[in-house]
Formats: structure tokens, C-alpha cells, sequence
């Protein structure tokens, strides 16, 4: 039965544990060579944000009401979300990174009642014309020029004089629409219940033994949102959070020095640019006691390199998840370069570790259509390639106003369900998950399927080769594998500046594998294109295309 809950209840609780403690540090100005910082205290959250809900509902917000939130990473961003938490309404977020094109793709599926948003989106609203008509309620993060509506701080002002009671939420009720990156397919808006939200928290929590007082720089806007519930402070990253590989490395070991920070969450893209810089420099991130990276598979290089730049004593893990099913399982740096790292340069996949406690996985024969009810499913054994499907309390119903959607990605079990996560893989005899790629890069040839995790890595050990995609050209189930390599940009570690020669020598390395003997056809990419939200998963659809026009 649903039971009331309201996620931003987390921040009230940290608040009254540890008021004074530092909850948002956001890097400010320098002095000479010093940064500055402007902290705020958990009781000094709690309060912005409880005055900001009862300003929203003050101007008329009403419960269930979608808003979508559209203002820089920092202390409004983080105070705003508990705000429209705890006003009810229902938060709209997406990821601005994916392009003027994609944003509005989102915000036409979404209609909102509502824009909070900096100036430059409000123009973009105003001259849209009456694409937005049903967005009403609209707030300015920042100065208001001609459109009118309150301002954030008007809100904030507002609501402190207010004593209009919060209203009350359950467990089942809507709390926000989240985007998908668009990375495989168009984004899609993932529906979450107060009660996904509140799971996530405990699981990851508790996996990762993640305690109050700890310092966290998140990579990731969305993720420093749980800081505030697990009693973490944040640090706001100085960096373009739609641009993670683009990160200055410098600013990041500023952040951890100044701030002592423990704790950091970011895609491989950033910790790739951040590890190398450690090396050439010479530099340690000494107080970082996990790290959490996530987005894509995490190359075994990359955990190499990473690790001896950390404390003796300190993690890295690799969780695995989806908007819609997030986390689902993980595994820690030193088990993968122990046990997991040479199988996956032979060929395996990729080891992304046990579920967690709460959540159920299973591998299904390949599917391409609906499967309405489980039964319909056939389960397969341990070491079988299938599709990953998962359950658990913190796995989304369905997405927004999307039945074909919903009714592809969900699978009825009762009064329960499973969400098919796109992915293919399989399970070892010690019950750790393997990632072999996403079902709809699999190459299918006369012989049978080639997936992309299963073969890229062998190619990723070549000297010169900085990452490689295998795409099929062709229709299915005859289509050609290709194979392109994204050389190193440091040309001292290419084995030949001769393409040609180079492209004998690496078919000569495939046909000595066997699950790479198929492969006859080799291109070179300057910088493979990635996804908009972490600038690490692949776009290897663009890739087919590129490919079939370079024949």
C-alpha cells in the first residue's frame, strides 16, 4: 500500500542531524592564486529550500504540475529540486548538452505547466511562440526582463513569510521526468516515484558505505542531488557538466586539495583526462577515499592508471545502471584488475559485478518485440548471451506519455514488472553480471552475432589504438562487421604512420582470434562521436552510417 514519503524529507532529517555542517561549497572567485569558496550549511539549505516551496506554492504552483528546471549547476539547482519536491510539483530535467533540437524534442513530449530558468531560456520560450502555452507558472533564475513571473528570489522572500502548510506526498506519487540521453535511440522521459528516489538513496548508500560528513565532487549535477540525503556535503565541480571530457584536470585536483574532498562521482571521460594529467604531472588525489565512475564501460587501462594516484586504501567502483533502473550492480577497481580484467581484454565483456541486495537480474533470450508477461520469457543458463532484464524498488514503471515505449521496456510479473535494460550479457559462475554491449549494436553475420564488448577490447590493447566500435554495414543477418579504431593523439605511440601497413598488421592480430576472425574491414576515425551526457558511450549508429558511406 502507498505510505507517505516526500524524498526531499532526507534533506529536513540531515538538517536536523547536523545543522552547521557545510552541505554546498561552490568554488567563487580567486584571490591572487587562491580560490575562494561560499558555503552553505544544512540548515541553511533546508531553509531556502522550505522557503522557495512555500514561495512556489505562494504564486500558485500547483500539486502534480511539471516544471521544468533549467538553471546552472549550484546552490539553487540542488535548492530548487527539494523545493518542487516538497511543494508536490513534478521536476522536469534535461540535459541541456543534447542540443537545441533534442531539448525541444523533450520539452514537446513533456508539455510543461512551467519553466524555473535562467534568462536565455525564457527568451527561447517567449520567441517559441504558443509552443509553450501551457507553461503558466514561470519563474526567472536571475533577472527578469520583460516576461514577467516572480524571480527566484522574489520565491525565496515569499515563502519565508509564508506559514502555508507543505502538502503531503506518498511513496507512488510522480516526483520528477527525467530524460534519457538520447544516446541510442530518441531521449525519453523516465517517470519517478518519490519512492524510486528514496530506494536509490539506501542502496547505494549501503553498498557503498557512504557516511555523513563526507565530501563529495560530483561530476554529474543529478548525482550531488543524493549528497544532501546521505549527509555529504557537495562541491560544485568547475566545469561544464554537458561537456565532462572537455574537464580542466587542474580544477579538479583544486577542488579535492582545498576541500579535502573524499568522495567523487564522474564518467570515464573525465577520469581518463583527469588520470593521464595525474601521470604527466606527477600528481596524487590523496584524500579521495571512492571514486564512483559510471556512463560506460570503465576500461581496464583506465582503473590502472587511476589507482596509484589515489591513498593506499582507497575504491574505485564501476556501478552499472540506466536512468530508468539505477544501480543495479557493481565491482570494485581491484577485483577487476585481479580476477576480471584479463578476460575481459580476451574477449568476455566487461565485469560489472554483483547486484545490488535489493535487485533482481536475469538473462532472457533475445527479443525484438514486446514481451508482455514474463512467462513469455526463456530464462537462460549461466555463460549464455541473452538480454539483461532487471526488478527492484528503485526500477521506473514507465516513461511519460510513451505506451509504445513502456510496453517495449517492461515486462509484467504479476503485480510486479521487470525493465529490459537495452543491454545484452551474461552471468559468470560467481554470479557477477558481464556486460557484452547494447542489443542494438550487436553485429549479425552468417556465423552468428559479434557484440561490441565482447570484441572491442581485444582491439583496445594494440598499441596506438586509444578505443575502437564495431559497427554493421548491410542488412541483418548477413551484415559486415567493421571495425573503427580511434588512434592515440600522441602520434610516438602509433606502431606506423603508414594506414595501410598499420591495417595488415591489425587484420593479422584478428584473424588470430577467435571471436575477431570475421573481421576484414578496418577504419580509422579521428575522435569517435560519444553521448552529450557523459562523453563516454559510443554513437555507434552514427558510425554505420559513416561507415557505409566510407566503403
Amino acid at each position: 500500500m502507498p505510505t507517505p514519503l516526500n524524498i526531499a524529507d532526507t534533506l529536513r532529517e540531515t538538517a536536523r542531524r547536523s545543522p552547521d555542517a557545510p552541505a554546498v561549497i561552490v568554488p567563487a572567485r580567486y584571490q591572487g592564486r587562491q580560490r575562494t569558496y561560499d558555503t552553505t550549511t544544512f540548515a541553511e539549505l533546508d531553509a531556502r529550500a522550505d522557503a522557495l516551496a512555500r514561495g512556489l506554492l505562494a504564486f500558485g504552483l500547483k500539486p502534480g504540475q511539471r516544471i521544468v528546471l533549467m538553471v546552472r549547476p549550484g546552490l539553487d539547482f540542488i535548492a530548487l529540486t527539494y523545493a518542487v519536491f516538497r511543494a508536490a510539483g513534478v521536476l522536469v530535467l534535461i540535459d541541456p548538452g543534447m542540443g537545441p533540437r533534442h531539448v525541444f524534442h523533450c520539452l514537446d513530449q513533456v508539455e510543461p505547466d512551467g519553466f524555473i530558468a535562467i534568462p536565455p531560456v525564457h527568451v527561447v520560450r517567449i520567441l517559441s511562440g504558443r509552443r509553450f502555452r501551457s507553461a503558466r507558472f514561470n519563474v526567472t533564475a536571475g533577472r527578469c526582463w520583460f516576461w514577467g513571473g516572480p524571480t527566484v528570489k522574489q520565491l525565496a522572500d515569499e515563502g519565508s513569510r509564508s506559514t502555508t502548510p507543505l502538502p503531503a506526498t506518498l511513496d507512488t506519487d510522480p516526483a520528477a521526468i527525467i530524460f534519457t540521453s538520447g544516446s541510442t535511440g530518441p531521449a525519453k522521459g523516465v517517470l519517478f516515484e518519490h519512492g524510486m528516489f528514496a530506494a536509490q538513496v539506501e542502496q547505494i548508500r549501503d553498498r557503498f558505505d557512504i557516511q555523513p560528513g563526507g565530501v563529495d565532487l560530483p561530476g554529474f549535477p543529478l548525482f550531488g542531488l543524493f549528497n544532501a540525503a546521505m549527509g555529504v556535503t557537495t562541491v560544485i565541480p568547475d566545469m561544464n557538466p554537458s561537456k565532462p571530457a572537455s574537464v580542466d584536470p587542474a580544477r579538479i585536483r583544486e577542488a579535492v586539495r582545498d576541500q579535502q574532498v573524499t568522495q567523487a562521482f564522474g564518467s570515464p571521460a573525465i577520469w581518463n583526462k583527469v588520470s593521464r594529467w595525474c601521470v604527466e604531472k606527477d600528481e596524487t588525489l590523496p584524500t579521495i577515499q571512492r571514486i564512483l565512475t559510471a556512463g560506460a564501460p570503465v576500461p581496464p587501462a583506465l582503473l590502472e592508471q587511476l589507482l596509484p594516484r589515489l591513498a593506499a586504501r582507497a575504491e574505485i567502483h564501476t556501478p552499472y545502471g540506466a536512468t530508468e533502473a539505477l544501480p543495479v550492480a557493481s565491482i570494485e577497481a581491484r577485483e577487476v584488475l585481479r580476477e576480471t580484467a584479463a578476460l575481459t581484454r580476451a574477449g568476455q565483456g566487461t565485469c560489472v559485478g554483483t547486484p545490488f541486495p535489493q535487485v533482481r537480474v536475469r538473462i532472457i533470450a533475445r527479443v525484438d518485440g514486446p514481451i508482455a508477461d514474463i512467462s513469455q520469457a526463456r530464462e537462460l543458463a549461466v555463460g549464455e548471451i541473452g538480454e539483461i532484464i532487471v526488478s527492484g524498488p528503485q526500477v521506473t514503471r514507465e516513461y511519460f506519455r510513451r505506451p509504445d515505449g513502456t510496453a517495449l521496456a517492461k515486462i509484467t510479473d504479476g503485480d510486479s514488472f521487470w525493465h529490459r535494460m537495452g543491454d545484452v550479457g551474461t552471468f559468470d559462475g560467481m554470479g557477477r553480471l558481464w556486460f557484452c554491449g547494447r542489443k542494438g549494436h550487436i553485429v549479425d553475420i552468417s556465423t552468428g552475432p559479434l557484440y561490441t564488448e565482447c570484441v572491442e577490447p581485444i582491439f583496445n590493447t594494440q598499441p596506438g589504438v586509444f578505443r575502437s566500435a564495431l559497427v554493421g554495414v548491410g542488412p541483418r543477418p548477413n551484415q559486415t562487421p567493421v571495425l573503427i579504431i580511434e588512434p592515440e593523439q600522441d602520434a610516438t605511440l602509433h606502431p606506423t604512420r603508414d594506414r595501410a601497413e598499420w591495417t595488415r598488421q591489425l587484420l593479422a592480430f584478428a584473424s588470430q582470434q577467435p571471436g575477431t576472425a570475421a573481421i576484414q574491414t578496418i577504419r580509422f576515425h579521428p575522435a569517435l562521436p560519444v553521448d552529450v551526457r557523459h562523453n563516454a558511450k559510443i554513437n555507434r549508429e552514427a558510425l554505420a552510417k559513416w561507415a557505409a558511406g566510407s566503403r
